[in-house]
């Protein structure tokens, strides 16, 4: 067999569940020049963006832009919320969850951390349970991650909120939505989150540097009581500016021109459309990863998630030695195991400008790969997606004839 060596033709495979694939009409819209701004332009295009980020995140509310990663959207998230000393009540659904724990207790929150398996989301019976407890109300937000990147697991964040609610707990509601936003379906106001942080690099097809808060008026009216020192993240400057498109301090302003044509696309496909693709993309790799005989990480088939799959390499077997023979050989990017995970899984990114030709091909990728890195698997797990993907395929038109 030859091998290749050094530079490969055609695209490279980046299969991670972000960054993802950022689609030529973004890339094109992020090369426009850049603008003023302070100038009409740029207030035009923050107010138009605005209004169709809304649709995605389901909020009539405020929503906030910040030049930032995810992570500052965690911060300010916190700091506009909460005071030194307050009580959060947060789960241990993965590696992402960890570090947003860990953020709370930097702040000077008193953070407890409910101790979790890395293979199941939230468990909305225990928050209803421990809320009940709480008759003095000392537990000030609840924070959940909706999509653990980490682990390929969905906490069902409208259960958690009939939870709060059953409980009669007045804590704020805070979610992290960062790898399913614009993927997984997603309802701000109607599950009554308080507040919603996102990013731009995963189901919003665009480089890293832009992240985003969703606001409710009950988080709002904490903002103007809650004592955390901020200043960059206050929300108290960003709204009267973005009200009329402008911002405190220099926007990204050709990431938003990424965004304006991300939005289109989104809205283009329609979301409800969207959704259904991501979950079709989703079943078939599980599908995939069945037909191989390996292990999916998540355990409850209810909270699978739509983004990413995570799978379990056998035992024995190096799940960064896999992802580098993939890597080497067909120029594919794999997802690592965090942390606890390491050199345990792999994780399969399908989420954002995704198609069923770029899922075959990914999962040709870990197939090829799986063989040649010499991971026990049977074949085939390819041939099971192609046969999901199209009898999907053949539905509609047998009920046209």
């Amino acid at each position: 067999m030859q091998k290749l060596t050094g530079s490969h033709s055609g695209r490279h495979f980046l299969q991670i569940p972000g960054p993802t694939n950022v689609p030529d009409r973004v890339l094109r819209a992020i090369d426009n020049p850049t603008i003023d701004h302070r100038g009409p332009e740029a207030s035009t295009l923050a107010r138009d963006v605005l209004a169709r980020l809304k649709l995605v995140f389901g909020t009539k509310g405020a929503v906030v832009i910040y030049p930032a990663s995810g992570t500052g959207a965690w911060e300010a998230a916190l700091v506009n919320t909460l005071s030194p000393g307050d009580r959060v009540l947060m789960f241990e659904t993965g590696h992402f969850a960890t570090l947003w724990r860990e953020m709370a207790g930097r702040l000077g929150l008193d953070a407890e951390f409910v101790p979790g398996d890395w293979r199941h989301g939230v468990d909305p019976a225990l928050v209803e349970a421990m809320l009940a407890e709480d008759r003095g109300h000392a537990i000030k937000a609840v924070m959940v991650v909706h999509n653990e990147t980490s682990t390929g697991v969905t906490s069902r964040v409208a259960e958690v909120r009939r939870a709060i609610d059953r409980a009669r707990h007045p804590a704020l509601f805070m979610v992290d939505t960062i790898s399913s936003l614009a993927s997984i379906d997603y309802r701000h106001d109607e599950w009554g989150v308080d507040v919603t942080v996102a990013g731009s690099q995963k189901g919003l097809m665009l480089p890293p540097g832009l992240s985003f808060n969703a606001i409710s008026d009950k988080a709002l009216a904490a903002s103007r009581s809650a004592r955390l020192p901020r200043s960059y993240w206050d929300w108290s400057g960003m709204l009267p500016a973005m009200e009329t498109g402008f911002f405190p301090y220099t926007p990204a302003t050709n990431l938003l021109y990424g965004l304006d044509a991300a939005l289109d696309m989104l809205l283009e496909e329609g979301l409800d459309h969207v959704f259904a693709r991501h979950q079709r993309h989703a079943e078939a790799t599980r599908r995939a990863v069945r037909a191989w005989g390996l292990e999916i990480l998540c355990l409850n088939p209810a909270e699978y998630s739509g983004s990413l799959t995570a799978v379990l390499i056998p035992q024995g077997h190096d799940a960064d030695a896999f992802r580098k023979v993939v890597l080497e050989r067909f120029d594919m990017s794999l997802g690592a195991g965090l942390t606890k995970l390491k050199g345990k899984v792999f994780r399969i990114g399908h989420l954002g400008s995704f198609n069923d030709l770029m899922l075959m091909g990914t999962l040709a990728g870990v197939e090829m790969g799986l063989a040649l890195a010499g991971v026990p698997h049977r074949k085939g797990g390819v041939d099971g997606a192609m046969a999901y993907l199209a009898a999907l395929d053949a539905e509609p038109r047998a009920a046209v004839a």
